[in-house]
C-alpha cells in the first residue's frame, strides 16, 4: 500500500497526514458547535485551538523521540523532523491539554468546563486518526489466526490500530450522551482519561511496536496512572456535587 496519497511540486503528501488532519478539522467543528451551544466565547476556542494543536504536534513529537533516543543522538536535527514519521498520542494529549490550561487559565474561564467541551472531539479525532497508521502499515499487532486478522509485514496479526479506532467510538458515543447529561464541571473528561485508557492499555499489550523503558511498555503505564487520576478526580467530584445539592 503507498502512504503517499499525491505530489505537489514534487512534495510527497502523506495519507497519514491528511487524515490526521481531517480527524482535528473534525474535531475542531464539533467542539466548536458545542462551545456555541453553551454559549461560551468562540473566539476563545479558536485561539486555543491555534496555541495547542502545535504544542500538542511538537509535543507528541518530543515524546517519542525521548524513548527513541539512541535513533536520534547523532542527528538531532532530525528528532524535529516530522516528516519523517513518528509520534506519541500520548505525549500530544498531554502537551496540548498543558497548553490549553494556560491559555484558559489566563482567560480567566473555568478549565474542567472547557475541557469537557473539547473530551469528546479528541476522541473523535484519535479514531479517525489511527486510519493513517493503516495506511502507514504501523501500529499492528502480534501475529494470530483471527479471522479479521490482516496481512502486514508477511504475516496475519491483530490490526491494533483499528481496534484502537473502534474503541475510541465507542468511549466518543459515551462521552457525548454524558456531556448532554453532565453533573459537574470535569466529568466528561475525567470519563475520557479513564474510558480511553483502558482500551488503550488491553490494545498495547498487542503491539508490537511500542515505546519502551526498561521491561515497561510506556503507554500502559501512563494508561494505569490516567485511569486512576481520572477515577479518583471522578469519585471526589461526584461526593462534592452531591454535598452541594
Amino acid at each position: 500500500m503507498d502512504p503517499v496519497a499525491f505530489e505537489v511540486f514534487g512534495i510527497p503528501i502523506r495519507w497519514y497526514g491528511l487524515i490526521i488532519t481531517f480527524g482535528m478539522l473534525l474535531g475542531i467543528l464539533l467542539a466548536l458547535r458545542e462551545v456555541r451551544r453553551q454559549g461560551e466565547n468562540d473566539e476563545w476556542f479558536l485561539d486555543m485551538m491555534l496555541i495547542a494543536i502545535p504544542v500538542g504536534l511538537l509535543c507528541a513529537r518530543l515524546y517519542y523521540v525521548a524513548f527513541n533516543w539512541v535513533g536520534y543522538a547523532g542527528d538531532l536535527a532530525s528528532a524535529l523532523n516530522f516528516r519523517q514519521g513518528g509520534m506519541a498520542i500520548h505525549g500530544g494529549v498531554l502537551g496540548g491539554t498543558a497548553a490549553g490550561y494556560l491559555y484558559i487559565r489566563y482567560r480567566g474561564a473555568k478549565f474542567w468546563k472547557w475541557a469537557d467541551i473539547v473530551a469528546p472531539s479528541l476522541i473523535l479525532a484519535q479514531a479517525i486518526g489511527r486510519w493513517g497508521n493503516f495506511f502507514n502499515q504501523e501500529a499492528y499487532g502480534v501475529p494470530t489466526n483471527l479471522p479479521w486478522a490482516m496481512y502486514i509485514a508477511g504475516e496475519y496479526r491483530h490490526p491494533t490500530f483499528l481496534y484502537e479506532s473502534l474503541w475510541n467510538l465507542a468511549v466518543f458515543g459515551l462521552l457525548m450522551w454524558f456531556l448532554r447529561n453532565k453533573r459537574f464541571h470535569g466529568q466528561i473528561a475525567a470519563l475520557y482519561a479513564v474510558g480511553y485508557s483502558l482500551g488503550r492499555f488491553w490494545i498495547e499489550g498487542l503491539r508490537t511496536d511500542s515505546l519502551m523503558l526498561g521491561p515497561w511498555r510506556i503507554a500502559q503505564v501512563v494508561s494505569l496512572g490516567l485511569i486512576a487520576a481520572g477515577s479518583l478526580f471522578y469519585y471526589y467530584q461526584s461526593k462534592r456535587e452531591q454535598h452541594q445539592t
